[in-house]
Formats: structure tokens, C-alpha cells, sequence
């Protein structure tokens, strides 16, 4: 009986120890089971927010599970991808971080967590298009003559922006050294007030989100001159890109991305990436993305880590070039 009853008690042990292994492709099959968590490290209400929670209806409906949307903000997102850095990479705490989760790397002094090593990159979601506006009172109709005063005016013309790295303030830099100009740089706490100071006329110009802006230049309020983007906006086919206009190569935009931590299992990646593409690419998401000045770009994980390097890397040495700090 006591060999019985060790025999027994080895069996016991031995399934215990089992279960604490992380279940393999069986596991990834019954993904999910229970409730997954998208951390934004944003305020509700924002283009972040909103777009997370048009995808997070769409995969709930697709899994029969609630996908919670929880905003950690601060720290120009830092806050939110810390936390969902520390996760075990099951599947069931995810992240929708925009431009900033790899401009910070240059930022900032340290992080807690690699912007691309921390983290199971799963898709880029959505980009959105900058556009450069001035004020109506700015004597400046074209891209050429609004350097053509900023050369006349070294360090006088007035560009607001939405904050130190924001995307909307390193368009500006980055067009800055393109034409070999100098602006006084304005940051506000984020891109609304930046777009009411140009539209007040508190600033001269910015470098701003399409969504932002578009209506302001359809109801006169500000002038557009150039799209800062690769291509030209469907919303608005006669502005011309920056790259057009004489600038070649110039590109800056702004885009949201998917992630889970680190070392999260391939078959769980795997479906969770097929599940968003098949989200992003329902008719409705996309209207509704539309309306919130993303384009879909839904991209393999791969194509998508191979974007997030190059976007660090040439941000970075922006940053570096123009000695912006954070901390």
C-alpha cells in the first residue's frame, strides 16, 4: 500500500508540474478563453482611444469574448507600454501605441522596456496624414512662399505643435532642415490646442493632423499648403505632397500599432494577427477609421517590425540632430 501510495502521490506531483508548462498549439486553438485587455497609454476620447475601440468591438464579436479597452496614460505613452511590457505574453493583455512608442527611445533617458525588443509586434493598424497649414493672415498661398518668408524671417515664423516629440512637432523639425530654415517652435499639451492656436492666429502655422485640419481649410479658417505625407489625400486630391513641391524623399505621418509582449507563442501571434487583418478589413472599420483620419494599413509582422527599426532610426536621429529632450 505505501508503494501504491507513492506511486500515486508521483502521479500527482508529475501532473502538477504539467500544468504550470505553458500550453502549446492546443492552448493557441482555444484562444481566447476569457476576456482580452487592450492597454491605450492615452486619454480616452482621443484617435488612439477611438480607433482601439472600433477594432476591440469587432474582435469581440469575432470571439465571443469582451475585449476590454483600458487607457494608462502618461509619460508621453510610456506608462501604458511599461505595464503591458510586464504582462506574461499570453495573448490576453495587448497594446495600441501610436508614432511615440519608438520616438521615446530617443526622448527619453531611459526606459523600463526596447520599443521593439520588449514587445510581440502584431500589425500596424492605421496611419494618418500631416498636412502644413498657416493662418489665413500668413501672406504665403504656396509651399515656396512660405519658406521664402521663413528665409526672411529667421527663428520669427511661429509654428505650433502638439508637445515635445509629437509627430506633429517633428514634421515641422524635419521640414525645417528640408528647406533649410529656422521657425520658433511653439508646443502646446497636445494637438487640439495647437490646431485652436493656429486657427486663432496665437501661431502662424503647423504641420497638423488631416483630420484635424481639413475641416478648418474647407471652412476658410486655415490655408492648406502641402500634404507632409508620401501621398496626396483621397479627401482632398489637388494638394500637392511636400516630396511634389520639390522636397524628394520627404515623408512624415503618424500611425498606430498593435503589440503583445514579448515572447508571446506563434500560434496565438499567428491568430490574433489573422483575426485583426479580417477586423481592419471589414468595410465599416475601415469608414470608421476614415472618419478618424487613419488609412488602414494592415501589414504582416514582419513588414511591421522592419518599419518600426526604420521609423526609430530615422526619428532618432532627428531627435539627436535638434537636441530634443523629454526628461
Amino acid at each position: 500500500m505505501n508503494i501504491v501510495r507513492r506511486d500515486v502521490l508521483r502521479l500527482a506531483a508529475g501532473a502538477a508540474a504539467l500544468s504550470t508548462i505553458p500550453r502549446g498549439p492546443a492552448g493557441a486553438q482555444g484562444y481566447p478563453d476569457r476576456a482580452v485587455r487592450i492597454v491605450v497609454p492615452f486619454s480616452a476620447g482621443g484617435p488612439a482611444d477611438t480607433a482601439t475601440r472600433i477594432l476591440g468591438e469587432k474582435l469581440s464579436a469575432a470571439w465571443g469574448k469582451p475585449v476590454v479597452v483600458e487607457n494608462r496614460a502618461g509619460a508621453g505613452g510610456n506608462i501604458g507600454a511599461e505595464f503591458v511590457a510586464r504582462q506574461t505574453p499570453d495573448g490576453y493583455t495587448l497594446l495600441v501605441n501610436a508614432s511615440n512608442h519608438v520616438i521615446n527611445a530617443s526622448l527619453y533617458k531611459k526606459l523600463a522596456f526596447d520599443p521593439i525588443k520588449s514587445f510581440t509586434p502584431i500589425t500596424e493598424l492605421g496611419s494618418y496624414a500631416l498636412i502644413w497649414v498657416v493662418h489665413p493672415s500668413v501672406p504665403a498661398t504656396t509651399l515656396d512662399e512660405f519658406v521664402t518668408l521663413a528665409k526672411a524671417q529667421p527663428g520669427e515664423v511661429t509654428v505650433g505643435d502638439g508637445g515635445v516629440g509629437a509627430p506633429t512637432q517633428l514634421c515641422a523639425y524635419l521640414f525645417a532642415q528640408a528647406a533649410g530654415v529656422t521657425f520658433l517652435h511653439v508646443p502646446y499639451k497636445g494637438g487640439a490646442p495647437a490646431s485652436a492656436a493656429v486657427v486663432a492666429g496665437h501661431v502662424k502655422a503647423m504641420c497638423n493632423n488631416a483630420a484635424n485640419a481639413l475641416p478648418q481649410v474647407r471652412g476658410g479658417t486655415l490655408r492648406a499648403l502641402a500634404v507632409a505625407g508620401a501621398n496626396r489625400l483621397t479627401a482632398m486630391p489637388e494638394l500637392p505632397t511636400v516630396a511634389e513641391l520639390g522636397y524628394p524623399g520627404f515623408e512624415a505621418s503618424g500611425w498606430l500599432g498593435l503589440f503583445a509582449p514579448a515572447h508571446l507563442p506563434a500560434e496565438i501571434a499567428a491568430k490574433l494577427h489573422a483575426d485583426t487583418i479580417r477586423a481592419l478589413k471589414m468595410p465599416d472599420v475601415e469608414e470608421k477609421l476614415t472618419a478618424q483620419g487613419y488609412g488602414v494599413a494592415a501589414s504582416t509582422p514582419e513588414k511591421f517590425t522592419g518599419f518600426l527599426a526604420a521609423e526609430r532610426d530615422k526619428w532618432g536621429k532627428l531627435v539627436k540632430s535638434v537636441g530634443l529632450k523629454a526628461d
